[in-house]
């Protein structure tokens, strides 16, 4: 499944064996967090597993930017899903360490999309 946000980003979901990937490329900002949660809760709803955030090419704008990944956190969490931030940026990184999000969201460096990891990663705990 693609989706289009607004032209200003895309997310792609791409099923696996042992959960989701859901690739973000673009802005999180107020402006696109509507479109990204909604296909975001499509996917938590669709079943068990891991869902794995690709955050590479993503930029978190703003505070809706980060808000939106704790609330998928959260909502991963009651669906009884575990949420992983995947390849996320240095800039990315050091926005979630300022904030202490790091302390919540998994985040391990060498998962490949398809859920395979090329490298074992103790996830972060809270």
């Amino acid at each position: 499944m693609t989706l289009n946000t607004h032209r200003r980003g895309l997310v792609r979901v791409l099923e696996a064996p042992d959960g989701h990937d859901v690739i973000i490329e673009g802005r999180l900002d107020v402006h696109t967090v509507p479109d990204i949660r909604d296909a975001i809760h499509a996917v938590i709803s669709q079943g068990p597993g891991e869902l794995r955030l690709h955050v590479r090419d993503a930029e978190i704008g703003d505070a809706t930017g980060l808000g939106v990944i704790v609330h998928l956190h959260r909502r991963a969490t009651r669906a009884e899903r575990r949420l992983l931030l995947v390849d996320a940026s240095e800039r990315t990184t050091r926005l979630l360490r300022g904030c202490r999000l790091d302390r919540l969201l998994a985040t391990p460096r060498h998962v490949a999309v398809g859920g395979h990891p090329s490298a074992t990663v103790a996830p972060l705990t809270a």
